[in-house]
């Protein structure tokens, strides 16, 4: 069974290159990734929010939060 993960981000050039990266890292036969863009999709801030998301790029896999560098605290995205 493959871990659900999902990776919010805010669009910024530290975003696009955790991406980036990111994606390139993952096993994606072991885990699918949704990307979510929260300056596109600011109905989804609340949900990351719940997740325990505090900045951005964020990856939360199977409930658990990864922060990775600091591109924007996520009261900035509201």
């Amino acid at each position: 069974m493959k871990s659900q993960a999902i990776f919010y981000h805010a669009g910024c050039p530290v975003c696009v290159a955790a991406e980036h990266q990111l994606l390139d890292l993952v096993d994606a036969k072991r885990v699918q990734v949704e990307v979510v863009h929260l300056g596109d999709a600011k109905q989804r801030v609340a949900e990351a929010k719940r997740s325990g998301v505090k900045s951005v790029p964020a990856l939360v896999v199977d409930g658990q939060v990864l922060h990775i560098n600091f591109g924007a605290a996520i009261e900035a995205l509201e």
